[in-house]
């Protein structure tokens, strides 16, 4: 799996990860789930993204379960819930993330979106603080759109944004205008989630190309979506055909013209 500097430290992360959305609502399924994390961490997806909000705490504990042994290979990040986000608020969610998590740290701690319930320099200063302490190595921010990423970054005294987690995918692309120049710009990592859309756009020109190359639509899709060096993926995966499919996703480089049809049809 390729890596790339991530956000203004540039430490070296997964271009693909894997996303955890849904996973750890059901009991029965959380065996299969951390299995097929750990495929993904064995194929070099060591970047894993989950939040307090997923099943209420229960992806965390999936990805705890999943990380078991290796945690010093494995790049997590979580996100508070905007109603928690108060300066003591985001502190109590913070340790009880990490206790779910089992680990003494999160590599990459996000605020999930932008609510106005709390200040976001009681949030910010938050964040320094926990980072002081080493309880949060990098901090972030998703669905932020410009104005409020300045809020954030005005707020954030002696740290820096690392990164915005942002929906991306071949039919959502709007961030192009806006948040991914601006995020270039600053050196902050972009983060695509929910990138394959239930694979709803994965015909037509995306097949055409997949067939060319010798590879899927899902491969073609998630190439795409991280052709810039800011841009990184977190497709989510139980099956673990998918989770091979999506480790292999870069092992392949589009043609100019390949970009170029993809540009044309979405």
């Amino acid at each position: 799996m390729i890596t790339r500097p991530f956000g203004p430290a540039g430490v070296p992360v997964a271009v693909i990860g894997q996303g955890t959305w849904g996973m750890g609502e059901r009991r029965s399924s959380r065996r299969a789930e951390a299995a097929a994390l750990r495929l993904g961490i064995e194929l070099g997806m060591t970047h894993i993204d989950t939040a307090e909000m997923y099943a209420n705490g229960g992806a965390e504990e999936v990805v705890a379960e999943a990380v078991a042994g290796q945690r010093d290979r494995v790049f997590i990040a979580t996100k508070i819930l905007p109603s928690n986000a108060s300066y003591a608020g985001t502190i109590r969610a913070c340790e009880q993330s990490l206790k779910r998590l089992r680990t003494d740290r999160i590599d990459l701690y996000l605020v999930h979106w932008w609510s106005g319930r709390h200040p976001i320099a009681d949030t910010m200063k938050a964040m320094a603080a926990l980072a002081a302490r080493g309880l949060v190595r990098f901090i972030g921010v998703s669905n932020f759109d410009v104005p409020q990423m300045k809020a954030a970054q005005a707020a954030l005294a002696g740290e820096r944004i690392a990164c915005n987690q942002l929906l991306y995918h071949l039919r959502a692309r709007s961030i192009e205008k806006g948040e991914l120049p601006y995020c270039e710009r600053q050196q902050i990592a972009v983060v695509g989630y929910t990138p394959l859309n239930k694979g709803g756009f994965l015909r037509g020109v995306v097949a055409d190309i997949a067939k060319r190359h010798g590879r899927t639509p899902r491969q073609v899709a998630l190439n795409f979506l991280t052709r810039r060096p800011s841009l990184f993926t977190i497709p989510k995966a139980t099956q673990l055909e998918h989770v091979r499919e999506n480790a292999a996703a870069l092992d392949f480089t589009l043609t100019p013209e390949d970009i170029r049809a993809i540009e044309r049809a979405f």
